[in-house]
């Protein structure tokens, strides 16, 4: 699965960040505390994608824009999680990196924000 691997390299270079399966599915998380992506391979329907955190507002722009990249996931979708598909023909990986590092960033501490701040 070259998605997960490319998402898995992403999502580990955030401080303290640590993988384990949650629901099935690797699941990363901050401190091995809270969750900010999780991989979602056909998890509730036929589809491959990851769920993430998102500042507010982000999930109803990008699946109101471009809904065959997007779309709001079940369980954490009210809470203003992202859900981004992964089986499509293209994968805008650099917007994904910019989606993952936001994940981050909704549920790190300033310590690590300010550590991956200071790594950039």
């Amino acid at each position: 699965m070259e998605a997960l691997e490319r998402l898995r390299g992403l999502c580990l270079v955030m401080p303290e960040t640590t993988e384990r399966l949650s629901h099935g599915e690797p699941t990363w998380f901050v401190r091995d505390k809270k969750a900010f992506v999780m991989f979602a391979n056909q998890h509730h329907d036929d589809r491959v994608g990851l769920w993430c955190a998102a500042p507010p507002g982000v999930q109803e722009s990008l699946v109101e824009e471009d809904p065959e990249h997007f779309f709001r996931p079940p369980y954490v979708g009210h809470r203003g999680w992202l859900g981004v598909y992964l089986d499509v023909d293209h994968v805008d990986w650099d917007h994904l990196e910019d989606l993952v590092e936001s994940a981050f960033r909704q549920v790190a501490p300033k310590t690590l924000i300010a550590k991956l701040d200071a790594s950039s």
